[in-house]
């Protein structure tokens, strides 16, 4: 069973109880137990009495006191205690239908989950809820969500997840928001589809649902070259970008003047599609929707920028980036920033272009090991090659095509500097100031 305890923290309230790895929990407080969600609600309370089921059978109550909210310090087989919910919609732009074949079975795992949603941040469609599970929601005060919009005409929203239920998204949502859930949201734009008048309903709809949804990103569709048998879509150019930065602009400056927020907000690739400069550090508030790519880039430079204000080194090696073709232009300015400060600097900066998706896929986290060493064979290289840690599987030195970093540093004889999304970071790491 998926609530089995794997183990239990030291010195926690749990530790001191007859729970050992191999039970199960049964039930907290006379509430059972059926996934994560369950437990976390249920165990918030100072006084607990927990029931569960041993290894052998036999069946235990234990009490536990703690602090409001403590974590009582159990930990589960499976994170969620309970499957994750698959997707069940068909959308016209799913980026996982075009994966090419041959790569790893959980890069085609499509999850809808709004567990994932309210405890990692992933982005649901409200398709798959029973009315069970979105009573739950609103009785459990599961808060904030990310809903994946799109569309909020129910016609629309049919057509672009090719799911029959996906009509009713717009009526859950006026639901969650009047049980005063938050919801950040975000729209995938597909020109000719759910832009133009579709989108301006969308921003009116989802405007009107303000405080409870909180912020939206516009994103513009991607496109691979493994398409064969799928819908046909039309990319952005940077007519359709502009047209699109335009009148999402001119809804937020409406937004802005009427709540204090702009809500909606353009992610930084219809910029680079627009061939427009990324807006200042104003523009994007508490960058309430960097996950989708939303001022991403303005983050970076800000805090390389105050980062550089009070670096020192005497003798930095040199170094080469490696990134995507989006980001490459503001990496390189970054680097000559830094290289005026320290004349001694020497960084070099290569875009990648991704082969392995199409040239179409310009962003940093979806080059591939296999494009790495293609495109840097040959190259002149310094010792140290700096990668985003996004090109890698989280926590794990494998990039997408199941490369490992070591594949890579044996290819290009290299050692490779995994770098997080952070301008701080990126100083650092330029400078090799770390061991210092």
């Amino acid at each position: 069973m998926a609530s089995v305890i794997r183990s239990i923290q030291r010195k926690s309230p749990a530790a001191r109880t007859l729970l050992r790895p191999g039970d199960t929990v049964v039930s907290v407080n006379g509430h059972e137990i059926a996934d994560v969600l369950d437990y976390k609600f249920y165990t918030y309370d100072e006084k607990l009495t927990l029931e569960a089921i041993g290894k052998h059978g036999w069946r235990k109550r234990v009490r536990i006191r703690k602090d409001a909210g403590e974590d009582p310090g159990i930990e589960f087989e499976d994170y969620l205690m309970d499957e994750a919910r698959h997707c069940a919609n068909k959308c016209v732009f799913c980026f996982v239908d075009q994966l090419p074949k041959g790569m790893r079975k959980t890069l085609y795992f499509k999850d809808d989950d709004a567990r994932l949603s309210f405890l990692l941040g992933n982005y649901i469609t409200l398709t798959n809820l029973r009315e069970d599970e979105l009573q739950r929601m609103i009785d459990q005060r599961i808060s904030p969500i990310n809903v994946s919009v799109h569309a909020t005409d129910p016609e629309m929203r049919v057509k672009l997840l090719t799911n029959p239920k996906a009509a009713e998204g717009y009526a859950i949502m006026q639901r969650l928001a009047e049980a005063g859930i938050v919801m950040n949201c975000q729209i995938v734009l597909c020109p000719g589809l759910n832009d133009g008048a579709q989108l301006q309903r969308s921003m009116e709809d989802l405007r009107a649902l303000y405080p409870q949804v909180e912020s939206v990103s516009v994103v513009p569709v991607g496109l691979t070259k493994h398409r064969e048998g799928l819908c046909p879509l039309t990319a952005f150019t940077k007519e359709t970008a502009l047209e699109t930065l335009a009148q999402v602009n001119a809804f937020g400056d409406k937004c802005l003047e009427e709540t204090g927020t702009r809500i909606f907000f353009c992610s930084d690739e219809l910029y680079l599609k627009a061939e427009l400069p990324i807006p200042g550090e104003d523009y994007y508030e508490i960058y309430p929707q960097l996950e989708n790519g939303v001022g991403m880039l303005r983050l970076l430079m800000c805090e390389f920028e105050e980062a550089l204000e009070d670096a020192g080194c005497d003798a930095p090696e040199p170094f080469t980036v490696a990134t995507g073709v989006s980001a490459a232009p503001f990496i390189e300015k970054l680097s000559k920033l830094a290289a005026e400060k320290f004349p001694g600097l020497e960084g070099t900066v290569y875009a990648v272009e991704n082969d392995h998706f199409g040239h179409s896929i310009d962003v940093a986290g979806l080059v591939t090991g296999g494009d790495l060493i293609r495109q840097l064979t040959g190259k002149k290289l310094a010792k140290r090659l700096l990668i985003p840690q996004n090109m890698l599987r989280h926590g794990e030195g494998v990039f997408l095509d199941d490369v490992t970093v070591e594949d890579v540093e044996r290819a290009l004889q290299v050692t490779v500097v995994q770098v997080p999304q952070d301008g701080a970071a990126l100083l650092e790491a330029m400078l090799d100031t770390k061991e210092e």
